[in-house]
Formats: structure tokens, sequence, C-alpha cells
């Protein structure tokens, strides 16, 4: 098993400070080099690369970490950095406190759709001139944060929702891409939320239906139309992603995680771990 280390602080010699900007050739020359280790934030980071080579892993899912490139991960996701060498570019972090310290809701951060709740998350890639516009703004949300003039967190917090609404638009300019009925945005919302808040109890795509007050058919369509997948699987994904972070890094044994995650008898956490992965929890061993 290894020790995954959780930060609680977006920076730990200063636990009044709610934001953070960084660059990755800085944060790579302080660790001289060293790599980084799985790890998981209590905060919202973006990682914004100008130059890199190497593969970002997030939820045990791997992706290429290369240029021109925009990440997007969520409180609680663990995840790893590996470079091939130094990597340039920017690491923003920040909390709720400062969201709503500078009046920018939930709602908003659902909306944009780019802090994914179901373990997906692929990056936004960029052209050129997408990524000179964004590293625009990260270099004055850097010049601002280290500046001590009046207001100073008010601009860089108009600069960060700003710096989002960018990219959940480049994320959306396909022209492949429908914008929903305003109510199916709504019950994926509502259904996200929920998968996230009973997981452990809810494994019936009725479960969640009820709750909605919608059929599970109608349930699946909107799903399904959404984000190209079932209900039911966006359930099972989030019950398999909490399994292997139990196994992985914890001392649980299989019958505690069953047990955990709402398995009332071992061998049906087993059997459904096998089929979903391929391999028994026994035998599970994430690639990071």
């Amino acid at each position: 098993m290894s020790t995954i280390k959780t930060y609680n602080q977006i920076n730990e010699k200063d636990k009044s400070l709610s934001f953070r900007i960084s660059k990755m050739e800085n944060i790579y020359e302080n660790r001289n080099g060293k790599a980084d280790t799985p790890h998981k934030h209590e905060y919202y980071t973006m990682l914004l690369t100008t130059k890199a080579d190497g593969k970002h892993v997030i939820d045990f899912k791997s992706y290429s970490l290369s240029n021109n490139q925009v990440f997007f991960i969520k409180p609680h996701q663990v995840h790893q950095i590996i470079e091939n060498e130094k990597s340039f570019g920017f690491v923003i972090t920040f909390s709720n406190h400062f969201l709503v310290k500078n009046n920018i809701n939930t709602c908003f951060i659902n909306d944009i759709n780019l802090f994914n709740d179901f373990g997906e998350n692929p990056p936004l890639t960029l052209n050129d001139d997408e990524l000179e516009k964004l590293t625009d703004y990260a270099y004055e949300m850097l010049s601002f944060n280290q500046s001590e003039i009046t207001f100073k967190e008010d601009a860089v917090g108009a600069l960060l929702k700003l710096l989002l609404i960018c990219c959940h638009n480049l994320c959306s300019i396909s022209p492949k891409k429908i914008e929903p009925e305003v109510s199916e945005n709504s019950i994926l919302k509502g259904f996200k939320f929920l998968v996230d808040k009973n997981y452990s109890t809810w494994h019936s795509t009725s479960n969640y239906a009820n709750e909605l007050n919608i059929t599970p058919d109608y349930l699946n369509r909107v799903i399904k139309s959404l984000t190209g997948k079932t209900a039911k699987s966006h359930i099972q994904d989030q019950i398999i992603l909490m399994a292997k972070r139990l196994i992985y890094f914890t001392d649980l044994s299989s019958k505690e995680i069953g047990y955990k995650l709402g398995f009332s008898e071992p061998a049906n956490f087993s059997a459904f771990f096998k089929n979903c992965t391929g391999v028994s929890p026994s035998k599970f061993k994430a690639p990071i």
C-alpha cells in the first residue's frame, strides 16, 4: 500500500491564503527535479502548460502531458505529474473560500463543467492564439497576486473568472455540440450531485430517478445524450473509482471496502469489481 498525501492548505506557511499561482518551472526547480508523488488537494487546481513532456495521471487514468494544455482537477481527486524534463507553464490553485469571497458561486463552477465529477479529466488542448490569450491572463494574475495594490484579490478573482469562462467557451466551440435544454442541464447537475453524495448507498438508477422525480428510462436518456454514457455506467464508475482509492491508499481489507461502499456481502463486491475492471480487488495494482 502507498500512503497518499493530502494538501489541506494552499500555502502551509500562511493558512489564510486561499489563492495561489506559481510557475511550473519554479516548482520543478524547488523540487530539484525530484519526481512528483500521487497526492490530492482540498482545493481546485488548474494546470496550464506552455511547454511540457510527460504524463499526468488523474484518478488512475493517464493522460499525455505536452505543450498547450489546460488540466482541471477538482478537490479530492488523486493525481500525479510525471515529467520527462522541466515543464513550463502555470499551476493555479484556489479554494471554495476564495470563490465565495469573490462572488463566484458553486452554480458557476458547475455550469462551466470543467472540473468533472465523474473522474474523466482529459486536457483542453489549445492552439497558439488560444494559449497566448490564456497565458496573458495568467501573467496578469501573477502580477496582481505578487503586488500590494488595493483590491488585488478582487482583481485576481475577476481574472480567474474570466480565465474559466474562456476555457469553458473553448470547450464549447465545436459545431457538433448542441446546447441541451435547461431542464436537461438541471437533471445532469442534480444527478452529478446525488452520485457524489450517495454512491455508497444508492447503486440503482431508480434511486436517483426517484429523487429527481423522473423515470429511470428518461434519466438514462438524458445522461447518455449529454455525456455519452448511461446513468448506470456513471454510478458504477464512481463506485469503482472510490474502491480503487481505498484499495491503493488504505490498509482496509476487501471485505471492509465492500461494506464501506454498500455491499452487504464481500463476494458481491469482489464480483462487481472484477466484472468492471477485469481483475480482483486483491490483484488490483494502481498504474501510478
